[in-house]
């Protein structure tokens, strides 16, 4: 492991908004403290609690924190080293309503109690056109995530992928989930909302490379059955090549 990773993980070991809980002892049955108490001892108020879940480095999180300050933040990702570009820079910038949580999105549940949380940001996750369960919008995930949101509660999706964007349409379909807004071609829309403002890294890259953003939010109204679409989805053809062969065509 590089000196570099070694020093963010210093760190963030330092930052008192920034919770790392190994995976293994919440197996072996341990509890997180601050489940169902997120509002009381660490933001101390009362505000709606946001997640982005799969943060990367947090820019959307910061974002948000900024652009919302009558709402709390959480980042979730397990990737330590990219946790610390939004956890530094939100220490910076003061934001007292911004936390992030390192740990594996599957054991989200362990962290919040039922209707804490109020929305779901899910920012350019990984489409996973090979594996349904592993999809965030998946049903196996809706499931987990409607343990701890409140009743319909929010959930936005954004992401550069066509077979992401359809599949999720179609599995909102399926289990009949609100739509408050979809758009395949986001920039290009009639929403007008200060989010419009925030573009992460890599969301730029996509947008350089002319590939259109889409954005569907919808509400996680509960439901004790779950269905997944049948549906063929064409895949991604920029996201099939390997990795050479996408820098060639960039």
């Amino acid at each position: 492991m590089g000196k570099n990773k070694l020093s963010k993980f210093a760190d963030m070991e330092t930052y008192s908004h920034v919770f790392q809980v190994p995976a293994h002892t919440l197996r072996e049955g341990a509890t997180f403290g601050m489940k169902g108490k997120w509002n009381e001892m660490f933001f101390k108020n009362n505000h709606p609690i946001v997640l982005e879940l799969g943060c990367g480095k947090g820019e959307y999180t910061v974002g948000l924190g900024q652009l919302y300050p009558d709402k709390n933040f959480v980042g979730v990702d397990i990737k330590g080293a990219r946790l610390w570009t939004g956890a530094r820079e939100s220490l910076e910038k003061g934001l007292k309503n911004v936390a992030f949580l390192r740990t594996n999105i599957e054991m989200i549940f362990h962290f919040f109690a039922e209707n804490e949380v109020s929305e779901i940001w899910l920012t350019f996750p990984d489409p996973q056109m090979k594996k349904v369960t592993k999809r965030l919008t998946a049903t196996n995930f809706m499931k987990s995530y409607q343990q701890f949101l409140k009743p319909e509660g929010i959930i936005h999706l954004k992401t550069d992928s066509n077979f992401m964007f359809t599949y999720t349409c179609e599995m909102i379909k399926k289990n009949h989930y609100p739509i408050v807004f979809s758009s395949d071609n986001l920039y290009a829309s009639e929403l007008h909302d200060p989010i419009l403002g925030i573009k992460t890294y890599y969301e730029q890259q996509w947008l350089d490379r002319g590939i259109t953003i889409k954005y569907i939010q919808f509400l996680l109204e509960k439901r004790n059955d779950f269905y997944e679409p049948d549906i063929e989805i064409e895949p991604d053809a920029y996201r099939s090549f390997g990795r050479s062969k996408r820098q060639q065509l960039d």
